[in-house]
């Protein structure tokens, strides 16, 4: 759509010129000749900028500001001037002015500080939107999504939350399974007792039995006392036992005791002692195939594998991303005491075409070190790490299989699309990126979308 754009000058000559080179540039602008009339029409209609005139008859232009001002302090008013001065700048600035012009102008300089001030106001606008959808996004520690995937799964999550069953959650490293652990416990008749996580990649398998099971006092080197091992520990609640598939053979078969008879076995002890707890187990192998190679016991799988939550990884919900981006700039721009206001358009096109291997977890740590290295108001492309780019969909690598032939016949209309759909979708919904892929603008390809029905 034309970006909308008030001038405010009286002087007929200058006013008529300046509309005349903003709608040679693709915006929609509309003129007033003093202050009373723009403050009028700002409150009569909306306007994306305002371009005003400081010295007028009647009502000037610092008052006009002042009061477009109050009425909508987002809108950017870009001051112009043939009295320049810096106790005028400096006023016109304080009293909320976006930029400060000197006439005659230098239609370079209009042209960049205008484009400059639109992508202010609409990443002002894309901002709030995306707090609007945190805000919105179903209950559960820290899971960010809107895509069509993550609303599966926080489908997923609360129909097996409520149960007592066993559940199995895989997917890639740092897709969040922790927290979809989390949420199930949350979810629970179990929510008020505790959840314990253990990473059982990071001990050893001596270690791992002492940890989850505990042990009898004197039972090894270094036993002094009885320790009551984490399964005692989260008794009347959940265990979370994260990277599952690492764990060796001897303990897979007391984990498989502990599932069937729900009593475990200190080390060093012979005496069997009753637990009441949920498993929640997590892995980023693929157990089948573990168990195929003969490294994992089948039954213990069967017995983990009650209901797999699977969670996607980041490629598969590239849409995701502007939602994540923002959460984690918000909350590491606390933590760093900075004043953070989003991601410019370029920033945020590279973080929707970045592959992100690593998934959540990268993107999280990119944001962060963005927001380490960031000066500015809005971090920019230069604050982020080069990246692989993603693939482009399948849906628009199939598009067109078997040549020609798979096109013939078709209305053109359908065709075009398919395209849009497809290429949008490669690129995580961005209409910006998708249009550049395309060769069209993004008003037209807005104008398209509104034609098929899919704006």
């Amino acid at each position: 759509m034309q970006a909308k754009i008030l001038v405010v000058d009286d002087d007929a000559g200058h006013l008529s010129m300046l509309r005349t080179v903003l709608s040679g540039w693709g915006y929609a602008p509309e003129g007033a000749t003093d202050g009373e009339s723009a403050v009028e029409m700002v409150r009569a209609k909306a306007y994306d900028a305002v371009l005003l005139d400081v010295r007028m008859a009647g009502m000037g232009g610092m008052e006009a500001l002042s009061r477009i001002s109050a009425f909508n302090p987002a809108m950017p008013v870009i001051i112009m001037t043939a009295y320049s001065s810096v106790e005028t700048a400096v006023a016109a600035l304080k009293t909320g002015a976006y930029d400060y012009l000197t006439k005659p102008l230098d239609l370079d300089v209009l042209h960049l500080t205008l484009n400059r001030a639109l992508d202010h106001m609409r990443l002002a606008a894309e901002n709030e939107t995306l707090r609007r959808k945190l805000a919105d996004a179903p209950p559960g520690p820290e899971i960010i999504g809107a895509s069509r995937a993550m609303r599966e799964l926080f489908t997923l999550i609360g129909m097996v939350a409520p149960t007592e069953a066993t559940v199995l959650i895989t997917g890639e490293s740092g897709t969040g399974k922790e927290l979809v652990a989390r949420a199930i416990h949350s979810g629970s008749a179990r929510s008020s007792g505790p959840l314990i996580a253990v990473n059982c990649a990071a001990l050893s398998e001596t270690l791992l039995e002492s940890e989850l099971f505990g042990h009898e006092k004197g039972a090894f080197t270094g036993a002094e006392r009885r320790r009551e091992g984490r399964f005692m520990a989260a008794d009347k609640g959940s265990i979370f036992l994260d990277e599952i598939g690492e764990i060796a053979q001897p303990i897979q078969a007391k984990l498989l005791r502990v599932i069937q008879e729900r009593e475990i076995q200190r080390v060093g002890g012979d005496k069997p002692l009753g637990v009441d707890v949920r498993i929640l187990a997590a892995t980023n192998r693929d157990l089948k195939k573990e168990v195929e190679a003969g490294r994992f016991r089948e039954d213990l799988y069967y017995r983990l594998n009650v209901v797999s939550v699977p969670v996607p990884p980041l490629r598969e919900r590239a849409e995701d991303i502007p939602l994540l981006a923002q959460f984690f700039l918000g909350r590491f721009a606390e933590k760093n005491r900075k004043r953070i206001k989003g991601f410019t358009p370029a920033a945020m096109d590279h973080l929707v075409r970045c592959a992100w291997p690593g998934n959540v977890r990268e993107l999280e740590n990119a944001v962060e070190r963005a927001v380490i290295l960031s000066v500015g108001e809005y971090v920019t492309e230069r604050e982020l790490p080069l990246c692989d780019v993603r693939a482009a969909a399948p849906a628009l690598a199939t598009l067109t299989e078997g040549g020609s032939a798979g096109l013939a016949g078709r209305p053109l209309d359908d065709v075009e699309r398919e395209v849009i759909l497809a290429t949008l979708d490669s690129c995580g919904g961005n209409k910006s990126e998708a249009a550049r892929v395309l060769g069209i603008t993004r008003a037209t390809l807005h104008k398209k979308l509104k034609k098929y029905g899919e704006d």
